[in-house]
């Protein structure tokens, strides 16, 4: 594509033309279309070189005790709505929470219901150590912390 027409592509676009509208008005294909307006594209992210990849998110079930621990804590936003958009699965009495968020958020999360294996002097209630121990051993299966 010409470059005199890359700026009128660019306006075009960002006036919410399509892609194919503008492709047919220039006589290109729509690659070209696409190529010109790259950076302007929806869900498109500069790569830096030798930047980390992101995580992606990970769903694990996280025990109906160790969830609702963390309820009643002070979380940070991200582990907030980690747990608030949970999907609650019935499991005999107790129920999981299935937690999608990325592994990073999961083992912050693990470190906040730490108190659960009665540290610092206080009584452990033996299912809730044992809810704690089971998240913490979905969590290990994730790749390793960096």
């Amino acid at each position: 594509m010409a470059a005199d027409k890359t700026g009128a592509v660019r306006t075009a676009y960002l006036e919410n033309r399509s892609i194919a509208a503008l492709a047919r008005d220039h006589g290109v294909s729509r690659g070209a279309i696409r190529t010109a307006v790259a950076d302007l594209l929806p869900d498109h992210t500069a790569v830096e070189k030798g930047a980390p990849a992101p995580e992606l998110p990970v769903t694990l079930d996280m025990p109906g005790k160790v969830a609702g621990f963390l309820h009643a804590a002070d979380l940070e936003p991200a582990e907030r709505a980690a747990l608030d958009q949970g999907v609650t699965v019935r499991r005999g009495q107790g129920y999981t929470l299935g937690v999608s968020t990325t592994p990073a958020v999961h083992r912050q999360l693990l470190a906040r219901c730490q108190p659960l294996d009665g540290d610092q002097g206080l009584p452990a209630d033996p299912a809730q150590r044992k809810a704690r121990r089971e998240y913490e051993n979905r969590v290990s299966t994730l790749t390793p912390c960096p």
